[in-house]
């Protein structure tokens, strides 16, 4: 979370590396995974979210 407030330090940010997506509602997944994939983000998932990730072409370790 970026502070825009003058003389408040933003937080250390630290770079995500893999993201475990796991979900119920798949409603936005993919713009989500996609834009996880495109950051350079591994995609992690298992049973139906994993089948929803790939089938939309993105690669996701099972």
């Amino acid at each position: 979370m970026a502070v825009a407030a003058k003389n408040i330090p933003a937080p250390d940010l630290v770079p995500v590396r893999r993201a475990l997506l796991s979900v119920f509602d798949k409603t936005g997944l993919i713009d989500f995974a996609k834009a996880l994939a495109a950051a350079g983000v591994e995609l992690v998932s298992t049973g139906g979210t994993a089948k929803a990730i790939s089938d939309a072409g993105l690669p996701v370790r099972d």
